[in-house]
């Protein structure tokens, strides 16, 4: 388990380590692979990674069920975090690149943009499953720790409709995470239903 979780620790770093080598190259050498706008480029590939996180998180739950295999929902929480740290990283890059400092505009854009406005919801949300993440907080919350963390259901749909409408002609790629997100709630909703049906027969007999 040591050496799986720190796979996952370094593959889910190595999109910010390359990341944070173009930015440096960007600022030494004006070359740094980032294209004509690196402001946007850097925004937009931390989101990228920040919602793939997510979707891999949410993802952990279906693949355990399907192989068997608990030992994957040691990586759920971790995941999450990761996709936390990048939806920072995301808006901290709008917030100090974008806004270039003058943070008291975020709540003009927030009011003004309805992609900002779902997509710093959608980061909101994710603060309190980030605090509530360690095992002390799961046995103090208890069973409410649960019903706090079905929150990432609404916080991936808002993501997903951030994306969808930050996006202004070419919707395939936003179009892609949202077919990807109806499956793993859609899995979700037919588990819940096929165990409610197995419940009801096991009763009746």
């Amino acid at each position: 388990m040591i050496w799986a979780k720190l796979a996952v620790h370094a593959l889910a770093l190595t999109p910010a380590a390359i990341l944070a080598w173009q930015i440096r190259s960007e600022v030494l050498t004006g070359s740094g692979g980032l294209g004509a706008d690196p402001i946007a480029e850097i925004e937009h590939r931390l989101g990228l990674w920040a919602l793939r996180l997510l979707m891999i998180a949410l993802a952990v739950t279906p693949l355990r069920q399907l192989s068997g295999q608990p030992v994957l929902l040691r990586f759920r929480r971790l995941l999450g975090l990761y996709a936390f740290f990048y939806a920072s990283l995301h808006l901290t890059a709008y917030l100090v690149l974008d806004l270039k400092g003058y943070w008291t505009q975020i709540f003009e854009e927030i009011a003004k943009r309805p992609y900002i406005t779902v997509g710093f919801l959608a980061w909101l949300l994710l603060i309190p499953l980030a605090v509530t993440s360690t095992q002390g907080m799961m046995r103090r919350l208890g069973r409410r720790w649960g019903q706090l963390h079905q929150l990432v259901y609404a916080i991936a749909v808002l993501a997903v409709l951030h994306f969808w409408w930050l996006v202004k002609s070419d919707i395939r790629e936003p179009l892609l995470y949202a077919t990807i997100l109806a499956v793993l709630l859609g899995w979700r909703v037919w588990r819940k239903v096929a165990e409610a049906r197995l419940r009801r027969r096991a009763a009746a007999q």
